[in-house]
């Protein structure tokens, strides 16, 4: 079984038990959290298609914990004006936990 789910403007693909990365969501760890858009559900064949979501469906996950990605080094520089700018970014993911579709 699994359902394709819109949280925070992007659609996943999720299964129970599975832990995923998704862009920050507020809450601590242990917080539980409902996702109602859910687009797609799939029930070992049985699949239901929203219009475009799926009345009376959710996803129920755990926040596990809030973390940072990996840094993206942004480099500017142009051609024979010596100007050099640096930057660093790294972005805001909270990782969670599916606990069930309905």
């Amino acid at each position: 079984m699994y359902a394709i789910v819109e949280i925070n403007g992007q659609q996943f693909k999720v299964k129970q038990n599975q832990e995923i990365f998704v862009h920050k969501l507020e809450g601590n760890s242990g917080d539980t959290v409902d996702f109602d858009r859910v687009l797609l559900k799939d029930n070992n064949g049985e699949v239901q298609i929203g219009a475009p979501v799926i009345e009376n469906a959710k996803v129920t996950a755990t926040i596990i914990d809030q973390v940072k990605g990996d840094k993206v080094v942004v480099f500017k520089r142009k051609r024979r004006k010596g100007y050099k700018v640096k930057n660093g970014f790294r972005q805001h993911y909270t990782k969670i936990k599916i606990d069930g579709i309905a």
